[in-house]
């Protein structure tokens, strides 16, 4: 049996009788109208791949203008659909203008049933390869976006990192789900670029998709797709970040984001390892590696109700803990070696080293914002430097209060006071430079201290 959906429409109810007893064993959905007008309604409801269409609809007319109406009609609904023209008249005019309307072939009536059956099942077959061709390229489309990507790479030889790429290498092996977690700015998707690297599927995309940035409106388009006139908008078929993904790793980057309803259609999807588009009644069936991340404890969401408890046991076969810079030592300064090559190289300065104060304030420094603020940091300081070495006041951090310095009866105001004056201690009264650290501009820094009283 053909695996293909054939609607056959004519008016004659004898001939649809016919039809149908010869191509339900070789089709899985043989489905009949006697009523052209029908034919939108259905081709909507149900992803057919071959139309068996008459010529004429209505007794003593034979132009054939009705069939080639409704070929277009069919044409503009799905341009992918075979269809194959019937006709008791045969006309060599009328052939030619029907498969300049789009026809895949014409049949004669009464027609041989050998023949008729080898006739649709060509068709068929066309609607399949048009099919495949076009989900390549789309596909293409979204791979050109996920190949484009910035390659980047782990960078330490610290005992907590080894040991959670030794993990890592175990895991990639697999094709159990992975669930990474740690604070922002740790390297969370780097680790997720290195289970893909190293697995079975590295041959094929890893796709990334920041859960926390795609709107509720436009979750399921955005990892399902949808085809074309699904929604205002929809003026293509596109496919989701599943699809794209399929035969290789997707990344659902701050999973805990998730809006406690749309857990349920990842979920789905995920258990049934098959998608519909937006506007499509078709399933698509995906073939993924599914990596997610999180800075969360999901756990503690559960416990709140605000995360599936299922769809945690399902995202979390295996969890690997990416470790805060603050607890890699040195790997502090081989990070912010490799980040001062980068922007030396960026912003012309080849000769610039950073001098072993700074190095020792660098290393001292809790970094709350892990390797992306200690980017930021050395970033800022190539840019701001006058000279080839980089001193400790160089480097503008954020001011840590530790728990001694802080009561739980402090005032936010008494707070900012003893930041602003912290601030100012450390640039040396330098209030441009002691502004810059804390994020304001030297007016606000300077209204603040007035207001104060400092």
């Amino acid at each position: 049996m053909a695996k293909g959906n054939i609607l056959i429409i004519d008016d004659n109810k004898s001939i649809l009788s016919a039809l149908e007893i010869l191509l339900i064993p070789e089709f899985q959905t043989v489905t009949t109208l006697s009523d052209p007008n029908q034919i939108p309604t259905e081709l909507r409801k149900t992803d057919y791949n071959l139309v068996v269409l008459d010529m004429n609809f209505n007794a003593g007319i034979n132009t054939g203008n009705e069939g080639i109406y409704w070929l277009g009609r069919i044409k503009e609904i799905n341009p992918e659909i075979s269809v194959v023209m019937i006709t008791a008249f045969g006309d060599v005019e009328l052939t030619v203008k029907a498969l300049k309307t789009g026809a895949t072939d014409f049949v004669l009536k009464p027609w041989d049933n050998a023949k008729l059956l080898a006739t649709l099942k060509s068709a068929l077959q066309l609607n399949w390869s048009k099919k495949e061709v076009n989900s390549l390229k789309e596909k293409e489309k979204g791979l050109k976006n996920e190949i484009n990507r910035e390659q980047k790479f782990i960078i330490g030889s610290s005992p907590q990192l080894t040991s959670v790429l030794n993990l890592v290498r175990k895991v990639a092996k697999t094709d159990a789900n992975v669930l990474i977690t740690g604070e922002n700015g740790t390297g969370k998707e780097l680790i997720a670029q290195e289970i893909h690297r190293l697995s079975k599927r590295a041959e094929e995309v890893l796709v990334s998709v920041d859960m926390g940035a795609i709107t509720e409106t436009l979750f399921e388009s955005e990892l399902f797709g949808h085809v074309k006139g699904a929604f205002t908008d929809a003026r293509e078929n596109r496919p989701g970040k599943f699809e794209i993904a399929d035969k290789g790793s997707l990344f659902l980057d701050e999973i805990g984001n998730l809006s406690f309803h749309l857990q349920a259609k990842l979920l789905a999807a995920i258990q049934n390892r098959q998608i519909s588009r937006i506007g499509s009644n078709q399933t698509v069936p995906v073939d993924i590696r599914l990596i997610c991340a999180t800075n969360k404890n999901l756990e503690n969401m559960v416990q709140e109700g605000l995360f599936r408890e299922d769809l945690l046991y399902r995202i979390n076969t295996i969890q690997v803990e990416v470790p805060p810079l603050r607890e890699r030592g040195n790997d502090i300064l081989v990070l912010a070696e490799f980040f001062l090559k980068k922007y030396a190289s960026k912003y012309n300065k080849p000769n610039i080293k950073i001098n072993q104060k700074a190095q020792d304030k660098l290393l001292k420094y809790e970094w709350p914002g892990n390797i992306r603020e200690l980017q930021h940091t050395i970033e800022k300081a190539v840019i701001l430097s006058d000279n080839n070495v980089l001193k400790p006041e160089d480097f503008f951090m954020r001011p840590i209060l530790s728990g001694k310095n802080i009561t739980p009866e402090i005032t936010l105001e008494e707070m900012e006071k003893r930041m602003i004056k912290l601030a100012i201690e450390k640039n040396g009264g330098n209030l441009s430079a002691a502004a810059d650290q804390l994020g304001i501009t030297r007016q606000t820094l300077y209204n603040k201290i007035k207001k104060s009283g400092q």
